[in-house]
């Protein structure tokens, strides 16, 4: 080829063939090659040789095929054709096998061509850009990971305003991030209970802490959703503190598994306590036809009559405290933290289990006085109790003692079982004087469904619920047993960090006010009927009584006699009590309804507090309590109206 047609080459400045093609290339850094349009490697610099281990000069019977990877020859061909069209440059990307491996070469290409315009040459100038390929594919596999993540990510700021939320939340939330920028919604705040829980989950991050718990959430389409919650802090490479991180998980299914597990685990030692509380009722039975009889005989003098009918009416109230306890233990509900007094609970469970339990077991309680009150789910903590001692009663067949004991200890010296050092903890000691257990099966005692008794005599579900219900308390347990001694499980539940005032008992008043407005009273029990309408109309009261919900809605939808006050049953024929109120918002909306029922379902009261009906009275109730809770409503009416 002649210096004159090489002149019009682009980029050429030496009109020799081979290695003069690299020009300036020669001996730069960068590697660097020259083919021909076939792929036959013309001249290659000593950059280029390195990366594949050889001599510059035996890569000149070479050809690009044998060491660009298969997959992307066709690429590579793709932009030989492209460098035809000006400005006859392109830049690619390909995967050459190397001896350490495939690595990723960006080049870009030049061609050279003769005076015809025809490409006799192509240099090729790259750098290995492997680490950016694999820094882009693990970003990618990282950003597709968080995006279809079945867990909702959120980032926010040092303020807690949202920076990035990944699909799940979206779909689980409903909101965008453009949402939550726009309406500037407290991403972080959903869910805690009250505001005293936010800001101590605040102390806790801002703090450079990992915060974790389990919040439920009210969707906007209804129903509630829980969620196991985390947040950490993300830092800067100096460690500053730059973002939260916040992951949510649905545990709604879960939540709904352990409420159905200590369900039916309840339903078991309610089996347990049926001789018991036979054995209760019929004794109060007993005392109530007893006196009742003898006051009908008619000939006893009126201090006897009156000490009769004492009698009677505390062998009632015992009665109805019997049943109010076994409807708090039974009923289901959510978690609900209230201050209560554990000495107190544990000596009436303890009372009740005596006269369940056989006559060979006795009882030893030792409670520490002055026990500040717990902040617990009462119906939970008398599972604990529940299951401790039967436990402890399975242990002994052929019978023993069974010790209670309450105490306080601090977390520090608890903190082999995971408790907090900070805090001081209640604690309540089951211990037994039975078989004991063996070191293999101490350390499976808590497993659900694991059990060493024999046949169908028991499900292995009491530890186990045992200690989730500890757990959710944010308590600890332990149990030491040796075979042939015996077993003692102390239940250690974190007492609260702020005084909590104990349960008030509001001293009993027998004040029944009068009054004389117009009262409808709806009952299907016609003796409660009767009794209520003679104590009311004297007391000066105007009464109607109807005995179904059907009787009660002719009665208010005809509109003949205006009532001031209408005192509700919950479960009657023909119409329920929620049925009945519809009907008296409607008709007459001025009158105040009062809700009397033995048990209203959390279903229930939930649909009347949407009708606005928040009152509520529970039977048994006394005479006075009830005249008392409508002299009440009614005069809120009138200072309303």
């Amino acid at each position: 080829m002649s210096a004159t047609a090489l002149s019009h080459v682009p980029f050429l400045e030496v009109a020799v063939p081979g290695e003069s093609l690299l020009g300036a290339w020669e001996n730069s850094a960068d590697s660097a090659y020259c083919r021909d349009p076939a792929g036959n490697i013309l001249a290659a610099n000593l950059s280029f040789a390195r990366k594949f281990g050889r001599a510059a000069a035996s890569f000149a019977d070479a050809n690009v095929a044998d060491l660009v990877l298969v997959e992307d020859l066709a690429g590579l061909h793709a932009k030989t054709s492209d460098l035809t069209q000006p400005p006859h440059r392109a830049t690619s990307e390909h995967r050459w096998r190397t001896p350490q491996g495939l690595r990723w070469f960006a080049w870009e290409e030049t061609a050279f061509r003769d005076e015809t315009g025809a490409i006799f040459a192509i240099r090729a100038v790259g750098r290995d850009v492997t680490r950016q390929h694999l820094a882009e594919e693990q970003f990618y596999r990282l950003s597709r990971a968080v995006e279809q993540s079945p867990v909702s990510i959120v980032i926010t700021d040092l303020e807690g305003r949202a920076q990035y939320v990944n699909s799940k939340f979206t779909a689980v939330s409903g909101h965008t991030l453009e949402d939550l920028l726009d309406r500037h919604i407290e991403v972080l705040r959903d869910g805690h209970p009250h505001e005293a829980s936010y800001q101590k989950f605040w102390e806790t991050i801002r703090a450079g802490g990992e915060w974790r718990g389990e919040l439920s959430t009210r969707r906007s389409e209804g129903g509630t959703v829980w969620e196991s919650v985390k947040v950490s802090c993300l830092r800067s490479p100096a460690g500053e503190i730059t973002n939260y991180l916040c992951l949510r998980e649905d545990v709604s299914e879960r939540k709904r598994l352990e409420h159905e597990l200590r369900q039916a685990q309840k339903m078991e030692s309610l089996g347990t306590l049926a001789g018991g509380i036979a054995h209760d009722f019929n004794n109060l039975l007993a005392i109530i036809n007893g006196y009742a009889e003898f006051c009908q005989q008619g000939s006893q003098a009126p201090a006897a009559l009156q000490k009769s009918l004492r009698e009677i009416h505390r062998a009632a109230q015992r009665a109805g405290g019997l049943v109010r306890q076994i409807l708090t233990f039974s009923r289901k509900t959510e978690l609900r933290f209230a201050p209560i007094d554990v000495n107190h609970l544990a000596r009436d469970l303890v009372a009740l289990l005596a006269e369940t339990f056989p006559r060979t077991v006795t009882f030893n309680i030792n409670l520490q006085t002055g026990l500040p009150p717990l902040l617990a789910d009462q119906s939970q903590f008398q599972q604990i109790v529940l299951n401790l001692c039967v436990n402890a009663r399975d242990a002994m067949p052929s019978g023993g003692v069974i010790s209670l004991s309450t105490t306080t200890k601090p977390g520090a010296g608890l903190q082999r079982l995971g408790a907090d050092p900070a805090r001081m903890y209640a604690c309540l000691q089951v211990s037994d004087t039975g078989t004991g257990m063996s070191a293999d099966v101490r350390t499976r005692v808590f497993e659900p469904f694991f059990t060493t008794k024999q046949g169908n005599q028991g499900t292995g579900l009491g530890l186990a619920v045992v200690y989730g219900i500890v757990v959710a308390h944010q308590g600890v347990i332990d149990v030491d047993s040796t075979p042939g001694s015996g077993s003692t499980f102390s239940v250690y539940l974190p007492l609260t960090e702020s005084p909590v005032a104990a349960p008030v008992v509001l001293a009993t008043n027998d004040v029944f006010p009068s009054g004389t407005e117009s009262l409808l009273i709806v009952d299907d029990e016609e003796s409660l009927r009767t009794l209520l309408s003679s104590a009311l109309t004297a007391k000066g009261y105007k009464t109607a009584t109807a005995s179904s919900g059907l009787e009660a809605i002719e009665l208010i939808s005809a509109g003949k006699e205006r009532f001031d006050l209408i005192l509700l049953d919950l479960n009657m024929p023909g119409a329920t009590g929620i049925e009945v109120l519809k009907v008296l918002r409607i008709c007459q909306p001025m009158t105040r309804a009062l809700i009397v029922s033995g048990h209203v379902t959390p279903a229930a009261r939930a649909e009347f507090e949407l009708l606005g009906q928040h009152d509520f009275i529970q039977k048994p109730y006394r005479l006075a309590e009830l005249g008392r809770t409508v002299r009440s409503l009614l005069d809120t009416r009138i200072l309303g109206a």
